[in-house]
């Protein structure tokens, strides 16, 4: 998939943990803010304008209005899968939020999810040159791909967050003994 870099509104826009939950929420099936709002605990008003800066860069999109359950109109709003279509450069980092946003919207599904919500996961680490890197990158990317459209029809909705990172302080990789492999857990 041809991705095209963010524009520095698009990374402001995706810099706030709450409006990358509302596109997760938003992902599959249209919500209206009062929906979206109960959903997240959130005051309706809090919820709009983050709302808004979604439609506004194009990340969400205004639905058909509808009945709702007390017969008031409603607009549900569904997210344009924009943001998979993005590539985010290494200035976004300097966005007030940025860094934080995805791991904090993370955090908080989990959370939300309840203890046992953890399907699998693993920490580990990586001694790789820039060609290994972008082999990592791109195949991971296509295993992400392949899934993400998948419906399987007896499915459960999974959510995912993918970060990998510069070791901070390291130098050349540690010894392992011959033989040796890595706890996937910990990478240790």
């Amino acid at each position: 998939m041809e991705r095209r870099e963010a524009t520095p509104d698009e990374v402001r826009a995706l810099a706030n943990p709450l409006r990358l939950r509302i596109l997760r929420l938003c992902n599959r099936q249209p919500r209206t803010n009062r929906e979206l709002a109960d959903e997240l605990g959130k005051d309706p008003g809090t919820v709009l304008h983050h709302v808004r800066v979604l439609v506004d860069t194009g990340f969400l999109a205004a639905q058909q209005v509808r009945k709702g359950a007390k017969g008031a109109l409603e607009k549900p709003y569904l997210s344009t899968g924009k943001s998979w279509r993005l590539s985010f450069p290494h200035t976004a980092v300097d966005e007030p939020g940025w860094y934080d946003a995805g791991l904090e919207a993370f955090r908080e599904e989990l959370y939300a999810a309840g203890p046992d919500a953890l399907a699998g996961g693993a920490r580990f680490d990586l001694y790789l040159d820039d060609a290994s890197l972008a082999e990592f990158n791109a195949r991971i990317t296509q295993v992400v791909e392949e899934f993400i459209d998948r419906e399987d029809p007896d499915g459960r909705w999974y959510g995912a967050f993918w970060g990998l990172h510069r070791m901070p302080g390291r130098g050349a990789p540690r010894e392992r003994p011959m033989g040796g492999t890595s706890d996937a857990a910990t990478g240790d």
